[in-house]
């Protein structure tokens, strides 16, 4: 089972809208022990780093370009440091922050070379797994693994998609489908395929049973609380542990092969998780 939010958790303990949390790696890694160690005691088989940013493109937008490897590099200690080898550790790396060519502006040889400095850092440092997550673009997802296995051939890679419900179906901003999604993040090497963020569990469970009908590899899905609601300055989130709970078993009955959670999950909805996973039979 994987861990929850993050950021959420990150926010709790007083991070601003606009703060690199990845800086928060050199700065307050004792943070990121407290949030680790709350999910493995929640029950979670794997935890991910506080590294989603950590790529050099858009550690650039806060001029901490310079500071790659000393960021992702932390951002494994602060785990490793917290888990003590009771659980495995995640590399999470999330997307550069900027558009491919034809529909942006950067070369994908400049992104490639951003996740390859990226991972370096982080398998370095101690990965277990390298986890592409929230990928909204297909072919960036695809450099991502493709320079995870160039850089590190024995290391499993995750990948999961963000999609949207649309008329026609699921799919992400980009206009990728599921099934288009599955197949080519197989091809590109991925040990590991799913969804994550983006949606709340009922979605998911829909998702969820897309993958299992397009791709024979594990599957991981990662579900937000449901959709944020703005009150005030603050998010919420309003799918409570026990209602995704409860949900956890249609993604079992599908075989889903890793659960965890995304936006507005918390150690208590972990906590929830784990209870239906170990009664289910």
């Amino acid at each position: 089972m994987g861990d929850g939010a993050l950021g959420t958790m990150l926010i709790q303990r007083g991070l601003k809208s606009g703060e690199c949390p990845e800086k928060l790696n050199i700065e307050k890694p004792e943070l990121l022990e407290e949030i680790a160690s709350l999910y493995l005691d929640a029950g979670s088989d794997i935890i991910s780093t506080n590294t989603f940013g950590g790529h050099p493109l858009k550690l650039e937008q806060y001029s901490l370009h310079d500071k790659t490897e000393e960021i992702n590099r932390a951002g494994i200690r602060a785990i490793r440091n917290a888990i003590k080898g009771k659980a495995y550790l995640a590399a999470s790396c999330g997307p550069c922050g900027k558009l491919l060519k034809p529909y942006g502006d950067t070369d994908p040889e400049i992104i490639s070379k951003g996740y390859e400095r990226q991972i370096r850092a982080l398998i370095d440092e101690g990965a277990d797994i390298i986890y592409f997550e929230t990928m909204i673009d297909l072919a960036e997802a695809v450099l991502g693994i493709k320079a995870a296995k160039s850089t590190a051939p024995e290391i499993p890679v995750c990948a999961t998609m963000t999609f949207d419900f649309t008329p026609r179906g699921f799919f992400t901003v980009m206009g990728n489908a599921i099934e288009q999604a599955a197949n080519e993040l197989k091809t590109a090497g991925a040990d590991v395929v799913g969804s994550n963020c983006g949606n709340g569990i009922e979605n998911m469970v829909k998702i969820a049973g897309e993958f299992r009908k397009h791709s024979e590899l594990p599957i991981l899905i990662q579900s937000n609380a449901g959709l944020p609601i703005v009150e005030g300055d603050r998010l919420e989130y309003a799918e409570t542990p026990e209602f995704m709970a409860e949900r956890i078993k249609g993604m079992l009955d599908i075989g889903i092969n890793i659960i965890g959670g995304c936006c507005g999950t918390t150690p208590v909805h972990i906590s929830e998780f784990r209870k239906v996973i170990d009664s289910y039979h």
